[in-house]
């Protein structure tokens, strides 16, 4: 939960109230409760601010060679303009429905326009993916709202159809709650999708749990070359991916050096 300082923005809308606040230089919004969809540093606005951020963005561990991806659900915009900023290479789509969201994101959230880089579409998700199969290399889900995750996303329709929009070496992943009641459920549905080659990436308080699922043609990296690829990446990106490497270790079944994928 999160204690209100200083309300800088309230919009309203058909769908859910977006309201902005700000303490100690931190800027934060809010749809529809006083729950933090997502965060910004006022004098660094590029830079990521919550833990599930970087949980999200360790995907880059797995693809490396990734170069377009969809982002359902647009908040803040972090990580739209995070990897607007630092992954030059990748061409990314976001689809955000509330269309208060996406101004409020550009207007209080430093989020760029469109260009040919950067795509936000205002629009459904589900439809979206299920009109662009198999077009998808790295895809993520991060559609929170004021209850929480939707219940249209996240049932098992939805996850096939999440893992027939990506490329047959793509990569699939979503933001969770773990304390969801719920969260076993999901897991057996996303594993029961992507055929058991799921692992499941905890990123601290206040419990977010990032889920990934691999296509049949990406390769599951063991732990030495996932280790290598995060010293990589932490020359260019200031994300704790080895302390993020630890968590993925510590919360999947595996043999100190590849990941056996049965939680029996």
């Amino acid at each position: 939960m999160f204690k209100f300082n200083r309300k800088i923005h309230k919009a309203i809308s058909d769908l859910e109230m977006v309201e902005v606040t700000e303490v100690d230089g931190v800027r934060s919004m809010h749809l529809g409760s006083p729950t933090i969809q997502s965060s910004m540093k006022v004098k660094d606005p590029f830079a990521l601010v919550l833990a599930y951020s970087w949980g999200m963005l360790s995907s880059l561990l797995f693809k490396p060679d990734v170069r377009n991806t969809v982002l359902v659900g647009l908040g803040g915009g972090s990580i739209a303009k995070y990897v607007w900023q630092a992954c030059p290479q990748i061409k990314q789509t976001v689809i955000e429905l509330n269309p208060q969201v996406i101004k409020v994101a550009r207007s209080h959230f430093f989020v760029p326009e469109n260009d040919e880089r950067l795509n936000i579409i205002e629009g459904d998700g589900i439809a979206y993916i299920q009109q662009h199969l198999g077009s998808c290399d790295w895809l993520m889900m991060d559609a929170f709202g004021s209850n929480g995750l939707p219940p249209d996303f996240c049932t098992q329709a939805f996850f096939d159809d999440c893992a027939e929009a990506l490329t047959p070496d793509g990569l699939f992943a979503i933001n969770l709650w773990g304390s969801d009641k719920k969260f076993d459920i999901y897991m057996q549905r996303i594993e029961q999708t992507f055929d058991q080659r799921v692992l499941m990436m905890p990123t601290g308080k206040p419990g977010n749990i990032i889920v990934f699922g691999f296509k049949p043609e990406l390769a599951m990296p063991d732990l030495i070359t996932l280790r290598k690829r995060a010293q990589e990446a932490m020359q260019a990106h200031a994300i704790q991916f080895l302390d993020l490497i630890d968590r993925l270790q510590g919360a999947n079944p595996n043999d100190g050096k590849v990941f056996t994928l049965s939680r029996d």
